[in-house]
């Protein structure tokens, strides 16, 4: 009977919750996010503020997302389960390729979502406070597949540099250029990285 019960109130948490995004996105979109109050939003989905902040203690930005695990979980999974073979840095680079702003084909849905994120600088912020929340167990995952300990140096830096890497190039005009230039730099070092940017010039002759 305790099962049962918990079982109905993560459902129609889960249920509010999805409620309250779904509102929230739509009076995102029609008035901007600046123009929209936490009262809008409750009133939308018909319960009160204090509710929708037992929901989203972080306020109205987190209801663009979830709570992080799925992002969390997705990552551990690309470097833990990629295909034999795979590099770690190459099983980041096609894991982070299909989020946000890098899907090569979004739905007009999706790619109106991805937008407001990254141009309301409250939602792109709360998008970083994301990623970055990722760095200490993508740090664990990286230093265990290269047989390193858990708090090593390397591991910490490669998962802080590819945490920040949406933040960092999700607004070039043409993101996954920028993303895979990033990429190249941290899998292959400067020197490389300026070869293949600026290849020399032919020579006379």
């Amino acid at each position: 009977m305790v099962s049962e019960t918990g079982g109905r109130r993560e459902r129609k948490n889960a249920q509010t919750r999805a409620g309250l995004a779904g509102a929230a996105l739509r009076l995102f979109l029609e008035k901007g996010y600046d123009a929209v109050s936490v009262k809008e939003i409750a009133d939308a989905v018909d319960i009160s503020v204090p509710t929708v902040f037992n929901h989203v203690p972080d306020g109205k930005e987190a209801l663009m997302f979830d709570d992080g695990t799925e992002r969390r979980e997705s990552l551990l999974a690309a470097v833990h389960e990629r295909a034999d073979g795979q590099s770690v840095m190459a099983a980041l680079r096609e894991f982070i390729l299909g989020r946000g702003p890098f899907v090569a084909e979004p739905t007009a849905e999706f790619r109106r979502r991805t937008e407001l994120i990254m141009n309301t600088p409250a939602l792109r912020d709360y998008s970083r406070k994301l990623w970055i929340r990722c760095e200490v167990p993508l740090a664990a995952a990286i230093a265990a597949e290269i047989g390193r300990p858990p708090d090593d140096l390397t591991a910490r830096a490669v998962a802080r540099y590819v945490l920040e890497i949406p933040q960092f190039v999700g607004d070039a005009a043409d993101p996954v250029g920028a993303l895979n230039a990033v990429f190249d730099l941290l899998e292959h070092g400067l020197t490389k990285a300026v070869s293949v940017s600026n290849p020399p010039a032919p020579t006379a002759g």
